[in-house]
């Protein structure tokens, strides 16, 4: 006695592999949208510090730091799922002895992976160099002009469009031992307003760093590096040396204020009237032996 076995046509196979395909995108599709709108402001911008909107370079440092953990982050789960998959597809049953059948080159699955991660590489790397090229863009004419003097362990800041100056000393500590933030370097910066920061060293090789504004620059003795933003946000920023320079590198820090026009005016009208008026130059570098300044001598 045979059993006939019924085949249902193409179409009517399909269709029940597309409602199941949809019943299982529906549970998944919920569990995204309510993961994302659990997700913190910090959350979303990938825990960087800020808002995103602290200077006009932040937003695009914000998105390409995100959308790369996206990207990866995807490539991620379809690799670890391939793992579980192969793992579970082909371990060995019961019964099963010795080993599988071996596959070598296997052109398409080589090319496969040889051309996505070059792929993932280039656009990398587009992106990366489009957003740095913006950043690094000098700002033509720009409304203040900062000189940045790094030195073992504080921060000069000439105020070059103002002729004003503020000279730092190095941070001390509170009688419990926690950091004195009343006495740091202070940077005073206008809102609104194109800065450009030059930044130079005093001695050894220091990084000029405000966190909140998601860049820095080496500070290179005998080089002049440059920055150039625009603050967006009034507010209170730290900065500090993000280059190992010695003992007390952790204690030459600073702090940003991003303050008002008029405030801006009237700090450096105060710094003016205590008799800081003028620059602090490279005379008082404490680095005697650069490139080119005559202090070298060539035997012969």
């Amino acid at each position: 006695m045979f059993c006939e076995r019924s085949v249902l046509p193409k179409a009517q196979v399909r269709s029940i592999r597309d409602r199941r395909l949809r019943w299982a995108a529906i549970p998944i599709g919920v569990v995204v949208v309510m993961v994302l709108a659990g997700c913190t402001q910090e959350q979303l911008q990938g825990w960087l510090p800020g808002d995103g909107k602290t200077t006009n370079h932040t937003s695009s440092i914000v998105g390409l730091w995100t959308t790369s953990w996206i990207v990866l982050l995807i490539v991620g789960i379809i690799t670890w799922g391939l793992i579980i998959w192969a793992a579970v597809a082909y371990r060995r049953r019961k019964g099963q002895t010795g080993l599988p059948v071996q596959l070598r080159y296997n052109l398409p699955i080589e090319i496969f992976y040889t051309i996505v991660p070059l792929i993932l590489v280039l656009g990398f790397f587009a992106f990366t160099a489009r957003d740095q090229a913006q950043i690094e863009e000098p700002t033509k004419n720009p409304d203040v002009q900062i000189e940045v003097f790094g030195k073992r362990w504080a921060w000069d800041f000439n105020y070059v469009t103002d002729n004003a100056y503020s000279a730092g000393v190095q941070a001390d500590f509170n009688p419990d031992g926690t950091i004195n933030t009343s006495n740091l370097p202070v940077l005073v910066l206008p809102v609104n307003k194109s800065i450009e920061v030059q930044i130079e060293s005093r001695d050894v090789i220091h990084s000029f760093w405000i966190v909140d504004f998601l860049y820095k620059k080496d500070m290179i003795p005998g080089k002049s590096n440059y920055m150039y933003f625009t603050p967006k946000e009034l507010g209170t920023y730290q900065g500090k040396c993000a280059e190992l320079c010695g003992e007390y590198h952790s204690l030459m820090l600073f702090t940003v204020k991003v303050v008002s026009e008029d405030d801006y005016k009237a700090y450096i009208a105060s710094q003016k009237a205590a008799g800081f008026e003028g620059q602090l130059g490279a005379d008082y570098n404490t680095n005697s032996n650069q490139p080119g300044d005559g202090s070298t001598t060539t035997q012969g």
